[in-house]
């Protein structure tokens, strides 16, 4: 299978498919004047680098879904109930859990998140492209990707997390952080009625803040606007969008290298959050919480961070996800809530 990756911007009508030779870079900051389709790992290495996909071919399709394929509108009431969290909570989890929390209660970190791994079988003839198109179809609001190369393997990925996007002069990105599961009549609106926690509250002007000091080594002219509560399939969270202004967009690579990992998937301080999360985790995430998608300084850049993905493995499917820890966090609320997130990719194969 060669290299090619397909995705959809949030509430398009068409996608994009592009394939071509990879190359391979060992930091943010190398992409400096790269252009192509990227795909990067929480933590870069010789053996998990990130990847760019040089287009050889790039072209636009319309989406055309069967009619077998429920609208995302007439299945949102009953896809909420197909899978409940479970109740039970994982022992590998639990433990890092403890370890996790012991740090936040030292005073080590501010904010740490926690990811965990679900492995779930597939139908015996999985269709990746398939896949992709029902996440399509489920979840419009969502950037949603298809990627395969020899070094990371296929992703599927439905995220509603900007990392960075723009052109030119133009670029915004957001602080998307605080997450509540929507039921029952709550999924038939946007999550308007939304009642936040000082928790989740905290931890999104935890990630706003820090996003507001990488912009200032690059830039003096930024606004913030938010937050606001945003809907991502049967979630809400917490979002603040930041629009600035780069007076040369040939340096992106430096501004990926100081936002990835962004504290809403890393923690903070950052550089000690990172350490222990990779030291710690008994999961490695791959390139779950890394980034993906069209970089062009050219023309228009699309880069999204790679949450509620999975990694279509033979007969199985990995499923991650995770969640930001603060001293007040408990074991069952993180894990009823990674529970809420592994629903949007268990979705499409169950």
């Amino acid at each position: 299978m060669t290299a090619f990756a397909l995705y959809r911007l949030p509430h398009a009508d068409s996608y994009t498919r592009v394939e071509g030779e990879v190359a391979e870079y060992q930091s943010c900051a190398q992409l400096n004047g790269v252009s192509g389709f990227v795909v990067a790992p929480f933590e870069v290495r010789p053996d998990q680098p990130i990847v760019v996909i040089q287009s050889v071919e790039c072209r636009t399709e319309s989406l055309e879904f069967a009619t077998a394929i429920p609208s995302a509108e007439t299945t949102a009431a009953a896809h909420s109930t197909l899978h409940t969290p479970h109740s039970t909570l994982n022992e590998s989890y639990a433990i890092d859990f403890a370890n996790f929390h012991s740090q936040l209660r030292q005073g080590t970190f501010r904010k740490i998140v926690l990811a965990r791994c679900a492995d779930e079988p597939t139908p015996a003839a999985i269709d990746p492209e398939a896949l992709f198109l029902r996440a399509c179809r489920l979840y419009p609001r969502m950037f949603i990707a298809l990627v395969h190369t020899p070094q990371s393997g296929t992703w599927l990925t439905a995220t509603p997390e900007i990392l960075l996007e723009g052109r030119g002069r133009e670029w915004r990105t957001i602080a998307l952080a605080g997450t509540m599961r929507l039921e029952g009549d709550q999924l038939r609106g946007e999550g308007e009625c939304t009642t936040w926690s000082t928790k989740n509250i905290e931890e999104q002007r935890i990630v706003a803040t820090y996003i507001a000091e990488c912009l200032e080594q690059f830039t003096a002219d930024f606004s913030e606007q938010g937050p606001r509560t945003v809907r991502a399939a049967n979630l809400v969270h917490l979002r603040s969008d930041f629009t600035f202004t780069l007076p040369d967009s040939r340096h992106i690579g430096d501004l990926l290298q100081a936002l990835h990992p962004t504290p809403a998937v890393c923690g903070l301080p950052k550089r000690e959050a990172f350490r222990f999360i990779v030291g710690n985790e008994r999961t490695p995430r791959r390139y779950y919480s890394g980034f993906m998608g069209m970089l062009d300084p050219q023309a228009e850049t699309h880069l999204y961070v790679s949450l509620r993905c999975m990694n279509i493995d033979g007969a199985r499917c990995h499923l991650y996800a995770g969640g930001g820890l603060l001293k007040e966090s408990t074991s069952e609320q993180e894990w009823q809530e990674t529970e809420a997130k592994l629903e949007t990719m268990r979705r499409l194969i169950g």
